[in-house]
């Protein structure tokens, strides 16, 4: 049943989101034009693909009616008009200028890709979450460091070289995502347990894995517009959330920027890493259920039908 929104209400959530998305992209801009870089949070907008200004864009996504909303949306990509017998199942006019995601243009662009991601984000889903890799990835990305260099130049590493190699050694390595393992020093990839390749993700990601969780950003704006603003913002706000940790937990030394360290080469640290591991891990299993149902409605043959939200 389609969701039919008022000028007032769809406008209003447009400057609610927008001011949101504002918290987060404004800052960068702002780094960016006087040429600084931010060792946490600028990672959302360089590794990702979506732009500041596409995630400030507002979009209420797949199912839903904006009445008078031709002028602002018609012109967009995967928009259409609603045609007189939606407009009539709808119980609304023909000149209330009411516009919806045009499904089948968007299916025709997108369908192999909200096919990938649906296959992947409900695989992973359903495993069960792991959680004894303490976030190892970042230390074996550092390894060797005298040799390879790494990866974060302008931080410190917080034990120095020959310790963070010290503690890459005295650990297992149970990396299972390939956008961290591809990234490890060239001497830490034979240690780790497994071998990640693109092949494989779809078999290999895991709940528990902040890199998979960090990544429901990527899987959910991939599938804008059809996907809510919202449930992109609330993606990236859990994404931004993890890679703080990611960094805390790292060998690499951010106090002058503000961050604590979970220093896992301590019992204390694992258990704390673990901790908001789990927490991590559980808000990202309802994002993925989120994203699961906008990708079922997307996919779904049902003809618009339904009444204004009140």
């Amino acid at each position: 049943m389609a969701q039919v929104l008022e000028p007032e209400q769809w406008r209003a959530a447009q400057s609610a989101h927008e001011a949101r998305a504002r918290e987060w992209t404004q800052p960068f801009r702002e780094r960016r034009s006087l040429g600084l870089k931010h060792p946490v949070n600028d990672f959302l907008f360089t590794y990702y693909s979506f732009s500041p200004a596409k995630l400030e864009r507002w979009t209420p996504g797949v199912g839903v009616v904006l009445l008078g909303a031709a002028q602002d949306f018609g012109h967009q990509k995967f928009w259409r008009p609603v045609t007189s017998a939606e407009a009539l199942a709808l119980g609304i006019s023909d000149d209330d200028g009411a516009v919806t995601l045009d499904v089948e243009a968007f299916r025709a662009a997108r369908g192999s890709a909200a096919q990938f991601v649906e296959m992947l984000v409900r695989r992973t889903a359903g495993r069960p979450g792991l959680f004894g890799c303490f976030g190892m990835h970042e230390w074996a990305m550092a390894y060797r460091s005298r040799l390879n260099g790494v990866r974060h130049e302008q931080l410190p590493l917080r034990l120095g070289a020959k310790r963070t190699d010290a503690v890459v050694e005295s650990h297992k390595l149970r990396c299972t995502h390939i956008d961290a393992f591809r990234f490890f020093a060239p001497q830490a990839v034979a240690l780790n347990e497994t071998h990640p390749t693109r092949e494989t993700q779809r078999d290999m990601e895991q709940p528990g894995c902040l890199h998979a969780n960090m990544d429901l950003y990527k899987w959910a704006y991939k599938l804008s517009p059809a996907v809510p603003a919202e449930l992109i913002a609330d993606s990236f706000e859990l994404a931004l959330e993890i890679r703080a940790t990611d960094m805390e937990a790292s060998p690499y030394d951010l106090s002058d920027w503000g961050y604590g360290v979970v220093a896992v080469e301590t019992p204390e640290g694992k258990a704390e890493y673990v901790r908001r591991q789990k927490s991590f891990s559980e808000r990202a299993q309802r994002i993925r259920e989120r994203l699961l149902s906008v990708i079922k409605v997307l996919v779904a043959e049902a003809p618009l039908a339904g009444g204004r939200v009140e």
